[in-house]
């Protein structure tokens, strides 16, 4: 497959434009080539600006319809970022987490698989299951894989994901790429509770909002618990070397994380604390102390958690040429300053 950024003939299928990673993505493909995109989602609020781009096609749907399906692959290049990975809804909703995880982008592999597409599938670095507080590197063709027992419906969502990747590399005639990615955090994260969603989002999302209000940080389980924070922009630009690079991607599943940036959660609190007072001009002693709440308390029964997610990235740098490079002040600070600016005026 030769891919050129100035061939217009080119289309390539976003399947979860309007959300976090597809609206940054769906920028950067319209500013960096002269690509067409085929857009499918069912919320795009975040693409507004994008909507009328004679560039673009977009349809308001999910994969649970086979006839959207068989329509996305017949495109040379399908990127599949559709997904259910809001964490409280893993043990609330169990079932649905594994449709759409799991039998929905299965079916879209069947699809590419007959169509020859090249499918780019987006899973997820939980797919390394419960690992300890010790663990090293995670390596993606090395690392062993344990889960918790079936009652810890947490593991639902990182089980799917997990099966999904087992299907798509054992389908013989399909040309794929699995992108593992490490705590994608940037503007446009997630949603506020009670503002533009509901439920419980992910940790960074989760902090800014209680910021915002002027609510103590709920550090669960003591926030002990390590994670690498990776730049949603970093994340664009590998999927540009990924795009460059093409054949050499095929049948590769790629960590893309920066291990540089890994916090425990209580320090990312206090991270996020600092630059939040800084944002706003006040002193961090006006910020409410942050509270050490139960895992069961707080997500519900069925809660469980990794203790560290390290990622390794050497295989992307040797095959892809591709280093997140963004440090975690700066990352952090740019998630926050939109975060601030787009809810702020909801609150006050």
């Amino acid at each position: 497959m030769n891919l050129q950024f100035n061939d217009s003939s080119i289309t390539v299928a976003v399947v979860g434009c309007g959300g976090f990673i597809g609206c940054h993505l769906l920028d950067a493909i319209l500013t960096r080539t002269k690509w067409r995109v085929f857009g499918v989602d069912l919320d795009f609020y975040r693409i507004q600006h994008r909507l009328n781009d004679e560039r673009c096609e977009f349809m308001v749907a999910d994969l649970a319809d086979k006839s959207v399906v068989e329509r996305i692959a017949k495109y040379p290049i399908v990127v599949n970022l559709a997904a259910i990975c809001v964490p409280s809804r893993y043990m609330a909703e169990a079932p649905e987490v594994i449709r759409s995880n799991y039998d929905h982008p299965a079916a879209l592999a069947d699809a590419c698989a007959k169509s020859g597409s090249w499918l780019i599938h987006f899973s997820t670095s939980e797919i390394y299951g419960r690992t300890s507080a010790d663990s090293g590197l995670l390596v993606e063709d090395e690392s062993e894989l344990t889960f918790g027992p079936v009652m810890a419906s947490r593991w639902s969502y990182a089980t799917a994901k997990l099966l999904t990747e087992r299907y798509i590399a054992g389908l013989q005639n399909l040309k794929w790429t699995v992108v593992r990615p490490f705590n994608f955090v940037g503007p446009f994260m997630d949603f506020m509770p009670g503002v533009d969603g509901s439920g419980i989002p992910r940790v960074l999302a989760n902090f800014s909002s209680a910021l915002v209000r002027g609510e103590p940080l709920k550090l669960v389980n003591g926030g002990v618990a390590k994670r690498s924070f990776t730049s949603v922009f970093d994340a664009v630009d590998f999927m540009f070397a990924l795009f460059e690079a093409c054949d050499v991607a095929f049948s590769q599943a790629f960590n893309i994380g920066n291990p540089d940036n890994e916090l425990t959660i209580a320090e990312l609190a206090n991270k996020m604390c600092k630059i939040f007072a800084e944002i706003k001009g006040v002193s961090v002693e006006t910020i409410p102390e942050p509270e050490v709440v139960s895992g069961v308390e707080y997500y519900g029964e069925g809660y469980e958690d990794s203790m560290r997610r390290l990622p390794s990235v050497e295989k992307a740098e040797r095959l892809l040429g591709f280093k997140a490079k963004t440090p975690i002040d700066v990352v952090l600070r740019e998630s926050l300053t939109w975060f601030v600016n787009h809810y702020g005026c909801e609150i006050n």
